[in-house]
Formats: C-alpha cells, structure tokens, sequence
C-alpha cells in the first residue's frame, strides 16, 4: 500500500521543519545488535500517550509532540495494537505518516486487552493471528512496512518457532523488517534467533530493575542482539517527581502496582536521592543521570524513556550529550547495590507473563 506522492510528502517534511525551528541539533545514532536497523541512541515511548497513564491525551497536542521528537533528531518510535488499544498506534501513525522514511517504527502483536477492564489480559501468538494483526497495525500506522515487528509477551500455547516462522513470512512479503520478542526468557530467545534472526528485544531495564543482567546481556551479545528498555526512568519514580504523597488518576495502571504502593515509594527515595547527589554535580538531572547510565552500559542498548511533553523530551535528549566517567559508574555501582528497592514491578498476574 501507498499513503502519498513524493513531491507533496516532502513538501510536508520541509514545511514541518521550517515551523520547528531546530535544524541544528544532531542526535547520536546506535545500531540494535548485529543489524543494520540505526536509530537515535534515545527513542520514544508512545504509550502514555493513549492509555495506561491516565486520560488519553489531547490528539494534536500529542501529534505535534511526535513531530517535535522527529525534529529534534528521535528516529525511533515505538507503539503497540494493545496501547489504547489500536489507538496509540493510530496516532503515531497520523503523526508520522508525512515524515515516514526519516523514522522507524516499533509496533507489537499477542497480548490483547480484557474488553471489561482495560487491563492487559490474554495472549494470542497463533500464526493466522499474527499475519491478521500486522495487517491491522499496518493500515492504523498509514504505512506499508512495520520495520520492528515485536511478539508484545510469549504465548505459552503456541511454539516460538511457529511464531518466528510467521513473522519470517511476513519480513519475506516486504511488510515488516526486523523481528523482535519482548519480557522472552533467553530460552525462548534462542529457539526464535535459530528460526528468524531477532534484531531486538524489548525488556524493562534499570536503575530500578537490574534483572536482565542476570542472563539476558551476555545472551543478548553472544546472539548481536540490540536491547530496547521500557520504562528506562521507572514508571517516572527515577525522575524525583514522585514521591509517597503523589496521587495517580484512577486509571493510572500504576495504583496496581506493588512498587508504587505509598510505603514503596517513600522508602524507594533513597535511589532518586542517589541520582539527584550525581545530578547536582554533573549539572544535570536525575532523569538524565538514569538515562546516561543505561547508555554507558553496552552500545546497542537503546532506552525508549515515554513523555507527553516536550519540555521532558528535550531533557531526555540531553542525557545523550552527557558522560559519565569511569568514576562515576563506579559510585552509582557501589551505591546502588546497597539499596533493596521495596515491592515488585508487577502484580502476580502479570509477572507470570514475563520471562518465559
């Protein structure tokens, strides 16, 4: 499919850069593992933009911020058909769509919604539903490629062969480019990497969950297999703007989270207070701090920190730019593994979906 001639979609490049005014800024780039697929070092979350952090938000505001991100040197968006659901990914794909070839886009199959609760609820990797679904994405993203095409969490019913030989199919038709698993335990990595090389996998990792070094980096380097963290900043807790006294919308899927119980989060301060004291000497932020200590950590890794603003997105961006010595490692090291972070990321339901 086609979405628009060459000339009109140019002129349209040109027009927005014209109205952004920053020509001037150059984001660094990273490759995700072994592949050829580039990126800026920082992507873009997209979800809050349409769910799970409280009412959606306004639809232009929120276009013309991933406008604003494009402009700024973000190449790397992600979304998925479950954000909103199908919602998020409309919106990225409106927004996107007259700036297509200068972006890529990460979207995600197999896990649905419970139509009666908004929550993440079942999953469904069968092969006919994931061929259904990618057509699906690729008319609500206005595209005719979806260049990082995720499995959104492991369905134990259907063999991860049978769903990496789908997404093969779909790589060989021309309609995605790069296949990825996210929350997949390194069994299942390997099984999928043996069937259809996996470009990336997409896991929380953190300042405030540190579980994917237990095993997944060093498969992850053994296999040149880039990773793209979620919620690099903590749910937003990583950022100091959270403290035990905050209140979250009644639809803000945080209340259901153990981490994010008051108790947790006031005695969780002790690791933003860690951040802000190297902040403060570095003249930077806490955010920036968190971001620029997943970067230092292997070269393919590419955090993807969500926002709706972009005033935030201009300092996440400035943890790029910013270095941290071998002596600061070191202290955020030492200091880190002496605080015990209190509450689980997840209710049980969902930290059975992770991992397998």
């Amino acid at each position: 499919m086609a979405y628009g001639k060459e000339g009109p979609r140019r002129e349209t490049e040109a027009k927005l850069a014209e109205e952004s005014g920053r020509h001037d800024l150059v984001m660094k780039k990273r490759k995700l593992g072994k592949s050829d697929l580039e990126v800026s070092a920082i992507g873009l979350g997209c979800m809050g933009m349409s769910a799970s952090y409280g009412p959606p938000h306004d639809k232009q505001e929120m276009i013309s911020a991933l406008r604003a991100a494009v402009e700024r040197g973000v190449t790397f968006f992600d979304t998925a058909e479950v954000y909103g659901p199908f919602t998020n990914e409309e919106l990225v794909g409106e927004a996107l769509a007259p700036l297509r070839d200068r972006v890529v886009i990460g979207t995600k199959f197999g896990l649905n919604r419970d139509s009666s609760s908004g929550r993440a609820g079942g999953v469904d990797s069968r092969p006919e539903h994931i061929r259904q679904a990618a057509e699906a994405s690729l008319k609500r993203l206005r595209t005719d490629r979806i260049d990082l095409y995720y499995q959104h969490r492991v369905d134990p019913n259907v063999p991860i062969e049978d769903v990496a030989g789908a997404v093969k199919e779909l790589i060989q038709q021309g309609k995605v480019r790069h296949f990825g698993l996210s929350e997949a335990g390194v069994k299942t990595i390997r099984r999928a990497h043996a069937i259809q090389q996996v470009t990336a996998l997409q896991n929380e990792y953190s300042l405030w969950f540190r579980e994917p070094e237990r095993e997944v980096l060093a498969v992850l380097e053994e296999l040149g297999i880039g990773l793209v963290p979620f919620s690099p900043l903590g749910r937003g807790f990583l950022t100091g703007k959270i403290n035990e006294n905050t209140t979250f919308d009644s639809s803000d899927f945080r209340n259901s989270l153990p981490r994010f119980t008051p108790e947790a989060r006031k005695t969780n301060q002790v690791m933003v207070e860690l951040l802000a004291r190297i902040a403060a000497r570095k003249k930077a932020t806490p955010a920036q701090i968190a971001l620029a200590w997943l970067l230092a950590q292997k070269p393919w890794i590419v955090p993807i920190p969500g926002t709706t603003k972009v005033s935030r997105l201009d300092e996440n961006m400035g943890a790029v730019s910013l270095e941290l010595t071998p002596e600061d490692l070191r202290e955020i090291e030492s200091a880190s593994s002496k605080i015990k972070l209190h509450g689980e990321r997840y209710p049980e339901q969902l930290q059975r979906m992770t991992g397998l």
